[in-house]
C-alpha cells in the first residue's frame, strides 16, 4: 500500500513539474509567437518545392523586375525568377544550415566540455586555453575567415559557422561539469566502483543538459543570421542557390525602384531569427532552477 502511494506521489510530481514548465515557457505570447513562426518556418522548408509557385531558379528575361501582382505575389527579380518561390525555398538553405552546424557544434562542444571538465588537469587546460582562443574572435568574423579560405557553398559554410560555435558550447559544458561532478551522488557512484565513462554518460550529461537546450535555441537563431551575413557578402551560398542574404544583396541594387526584392526575405530573416530568440529565452525562464515549484 504505501508503495502505492509512494508511486502516487512520484507521478503527481513529475506532472506538477510538466505543468511547471508548459505554464512557465507558454506563459509569455511572444513565445508562442515564437513557436507559431518556427512551426510555420519547419513546414514551409520541407513542402517547399508544393509550396513554390514557379521554380525558384528558372530565368524569364521577358517578365525582369515585375511588381507585385496576382502572378508573381511578391514581383520578380533581376533574372524574372519569382521572389517568393525563392524565398520559400531559402527557408531550406537557412533550416540545413543552422540545424547543421549548430549540432555539430554541440556535439564537438559537449564532448570537449565533459572531457575539460570532468578529467581536469592538462586535458582542462589544452581544452580551456584553445577555447579561450576561439571565443577571442567573433562568431562572424572567424565564419568569414574560414569561409574565405574554404571557399563557399553549402558544406564550407557549415564548417565555418560550426568552428564558430564550438568554443560557446565547450565553455558551457565545462562549467556545468565542474558545479555537477561536486554532488554526492557522483561520490556515491565512484564508491561503488563506477567507472569515469559511466559517470559522465548517466549521471552529468543528462544533468548538464537543459542549459544547452537554451544555448542551442539561441544558436540556431545566430547561425542563420551568419549564414545570411556571409552570403549577404557574396563568400556564402553561390548563385543561383536560393539564401535570404544572398537576395537581399541582389535587390540592394534596387532598393529605390523595387524595395520589395530586399525587403521581403529581410523580412523573413528577421522573423526567424527573432523566433528563435525568443523561444530560447522562453526556455531559459521555463528551466531555470529558481522557477521550479512556482505556478
Amino acid at each position: 500500500m504505501n508503495t502505492a502511494n509512494e508511486i502516487g506521489r512520484e507521478s503527481l510530481v513529475r506532472v506538477s513539474e510538466f505543468q511547471r514548465f508548459l505554464h512557465v515557457f507558454l506563459g509569455r505570447k511572444v513565445v508562442v509567437v515564437g513557436l507559431a513562426i518556427i512551426a510555420l518556418t519547419i513546414i514551409t522548408a520541407i513542402f517547399a518545392p508544393l509550396l513554390a509557385p514557379y521554380n525558384p531558379y528558372k530565368t524569364d528575361l521577358d517578365h525582369t523586375l515585375q511588381a507585385p501582382g496576382r502572378e508573381h505575389l511578391l514581383g520578380t527579380d533581376s533574372l524574372g525568377r519569382d521572389t517568393l518561390s525563392r524565398i520559400i525555398y531559402g527557408t531550406q538553405t537557412s533550416l540545413i544550415i543552422g540545424v547543421s552546424s549548430v549540432g555539430v557544434a554541440a556535439v564537438i562542444g559537449v564532448l570537449l566540455g565533459l572531457i575539460a571538465g570532468f578529467l581536469g588537469g592538462l586535458w582542462y587546460s589544452i581544452i580551456m586555453r584553445i577555447t579561450d582562443a576561439l571565443m577571442s574572435v567573433p562568431v562572424l568574423l572567424l565564419a568569414l575567415t574560414v569561409t574565405a579560405l574554404l571557399g563557399g557553398g553549402l558544406t564550407h559554410i557549415v564548417i565555418a559557422i560550426m568552428i564558430g560555435m564550438v568554443a560557446q558550447n565547450t565553455r558551457l559544458m565545462c562549467g556545468q561539469v565542474l558545479s555537477v561532478k561536486e554532488h554526492d551522488y557522483i561520490m556515491a557512484e565512484r564508491s561503488i566502483g563506477a567507472s569515469d565513462l559511466r559517470i559522465m554518460i548517466s549521471h552529468i550529461f543528462p544533468n548538464c543538459f537543459p542549459p544547452l537546450i537554451v544555448l542551442m535555441t539561441m544558436m540556431l537563431g545566430a547561425a542563420i543570421l551568419a549564414e545570411a551575413a556571409l552570403s549577404f557578402l557574396g563568400i556564402g551560398i553561390q548563385p543561383p542557390g536560393a539564401s535570404w542574404g544572398g537576395m537581399v544583396n541582389d535587390g540592394y541594387r534596387y532598393i529605390l525602384s523595387f524595395p520589395i526584392l530586399s525587403f521581403a526575405p529581410g523580412v523573413a530573416l528577421m522573423l526567424v531569427v527573432f523566433a528563435f530568440n525568443m523561444v530560447g529565452d522562453g526556455l531559459r525562464d521555463a528551466l531555470d532552477p529558481m522557477l521550479r515549484g512556482i505556478l
